[in-house]
């Protein structure tokens, strides 16, 4: 009987699978998922972003997105953190490169507002005619109708373990593409037209490693929106464009959540912190990437299928604009991880020579910024590190020089602001267990 009220009483769920995809647009007015308890787990099987999204015109976002969670007692100007337990590479190989936008077949912008060049329909459904840039064809007449082929590209196989990955020859792509919904291991709601299909080979024999991580992983934007402009860069687009999704500059700030960072620290370990502009905050996520440099400075990297565990927490009042990460150690930047004891001993010895009474107890933080370019971007991470914390910008400035530092995220404009903040006033947001939890201090 006890039993039977907890269940009547229970309104979230400590658990919620996700296995529903958004078309591309993030729309506050949409149905969510959950609610998911404060303390709960979310799990959720992603798909590909970027290049598959791109050469699906029906896809009005440019990525595929998981439909968004509310979390129990998330409120407007709180916060969600998002602890990222686990992620797994689900595709066996991908395609990628440097986009070719195809004129003639969008309106302002490829990315979510594509139109059939044979028959003017916007957003077409399409299908797959054989392999090759040429596959993708109007359902309606058949015309070639992808808004983007690729400049220089590559088919990459993973091994089983998914650690290592080597670019195949074009007879190895060929063969790939036909095989392209198994081995890119597309979830079940997808409508993507796999990247596999284009079958690029113009790097071969080129061996990297995998460290998986989400490129999209945020909260609701509080206007519909596509989910690839989500972000202070790529939401730029928006701005007086000639299609539905238009917003002017002042909407843009008021909306986004920067969701779409690219930033390649924001994987399993790690805790990322989210601003809810919406009730329940509406957590979302896809995009993952296989790996990344610095800065994506391609556009493209390698897409993939996969699985996330996020455990979710709200964070009462902390009202922030952006994302904030805790980065797990080994992607702190070198000036700004936590001192060694051996190094604590040799600060205590020099302040207490010097006379300094005390040396300060801090801890590492990295602040997301997003701009139209990348210097807009840095003082973005610097105004929202500063505001937070009530520092003033050239103290920032100064923490960042001196014990931390300004890394891209992706070019054109995400950049990471990390330093070493005094840790009383991380604890004063509520924020110093995350970092306790993630860094020996």
């Amino acid at each position: 009987m006890l039993e039977k009220v907890r269940q009547a009483t229970r309104v979230a769920a400590r658990t919620v699978f996700v296995n529903e995809l958004t078309n591309g647009v993030l729309d506050p007015g949409e149905r969510m998922l959950g609610s998911v308890a404060d303390g709960g787990v979310i799990i959720a099987n992603t798909a590909p972003g970027c290049w598959g999204p791109m050469i699906t015109p029906a896809i009005r976002g440019g990525h595929e997105v998981t439909r968004p969670v509310a979390v129990e007692g998330a409120d407007v100007g709180d916060a969600i953190a998002n602890r990222i337990r686990s992620l797994v590479v689900t595709s066996a190989a991908t395609a990628s490169g440097n986009d070719k936008i195809m004129s003639g077949r969008f309106n302002g912008d490829p990315f979510c507002a594509a139109v059939c060049p044979g028959c003017g329909t916007n957003w077409p459904r399409t299908r797959i005619d054989g392999i090759g840039e040429t596959a993708i064809r109007c359902t309606q007449c058949g015309a070639d109708a992808t808004p983007f082929t690729v400049a220089n590209g590559y088919t990459i196989a993973f091994d089983d373990e998914r650690r290592i990955g080597v670019t195949v020859d074009k007879s190895a792509a060929n063969a790939m593409a036909v095989d392209a919904d198994r081995l890119m291991a597309l979830p079940d709601a997808s409508i993507q037209n796999p990247i596999l299909t284009f079958a690029p080979a113009d790097l071969v024999g080129l061996v990297t490693r995998l460290r998986p991580f989400l490129g999209q992983l945020g909260t609701a934007p509080s206007k519909a929106m596509p989910d690839s402009h989500n972000a202070g860069d790529f939401g730029t687009f928006l701005l007086g464009a000639p299609h539905i999704y238009a917003l002017t500059p002042a909407e843009l700030v008021q909306h986004k959540t920067d969701g779409h960072l690219d930033v390649n620290s924001v994987r399993e370990g790690a805790v990322l912190i989210c601003p809810v502009k919406v009730p329940g905050g509406g957590v979302y996520m896809g995009d993952m990437h296989a790996l990344q440099g610095d800065g994506e400075i391609a556009g493209h990297t390698c897409d993939v299928a996969g699985t996330v565990t996020l455990e979710v927490s709200v964070i009462k009042g902390l009202n922030i604009d952006g994302p904030i990460l805790f980065p797990v150690a080994e992607d702190l930047p070198f000036l700004a991880r936590p001192l060694s004891d051996d190094e604590r001993r040799r600060a205590h010895a020099l302040a207490r020579q010097k006379g300094v009474a005390e040396i300060e107890a801090d801890a590492p933080v990295t602040f997301i910024g997003t701009g139209a370019n990348l210097n807009e971007a840095t003082n973005n991470g610097l105004e929202r590190a500063a505001s937070l914390l009530g520092l003033s910008i050239p103290e920032v400035m100064n923490r960042a020089t001196m014990a931390g530092a300004i890394k891209i995220g992706r070019h054109p404009g995400v950049v990471r602001v990390t330093f070493r903040a005094p840790l009383k006033l991380l604890d004063a947001k509520g924020l110093g267990a995350f970092a306790r939890s993630l860094y020996d201090i």
